[in-house]
């Protein structure tokens, strides 16, 4: 099993900047991937940005070149710099993590919430 705390998440003002923190603890050795996602107020989860354990990232259209995923290893955590955030960036975001035999374990959630 893989528990997954996030944090940094809070109110900023359009334009400004967070950095979102995603701690792993437990099975972390057998993490293929990770991921950020977000939920708006009545609309799907969807995809943020993803890293491999190999390093690979992938983004979606709406956040690249505005947002920015990474990792330490020795801190067995990931990052999500959100960078020139808009009011639509406004969302609860989630970390996952998916290990070699395929299962998904998701953390709790971070409130962002971008005023315009």
């Amino acid at each position: 099993q893989v528990q997954l705390v996030e944090s940094g998440g809070g109110l900023v003002q359009a334009g400004g900047s967070l950095r979102l923190s995603c701690a792993a603890s437990g099975s972390i050795f057998s993490i293929n991937a990770m991921g950020w996602y977000r939920q708006a107020p009545g609309k799907q989860r969807e995809l943020v940005a993803t890293i491999l354990r190999g390093g690979s990232t992938n983004y979606a259209d709406s956040v690249k070149g505005r947002f920015t995923i990474s990792r330490d290893n020795a801190k067995n955590t990931v990052y999500l710099q959100m960078n020139s955030l808009k009011a639509e960036d406004t969302a609860v975001y989630y970390c996952n993590a998916l290990l070699t035999y395929g299962s998904l374990y998701w953390g709790q959630g971070t409130q962002v919430t971008v005023s315009s």
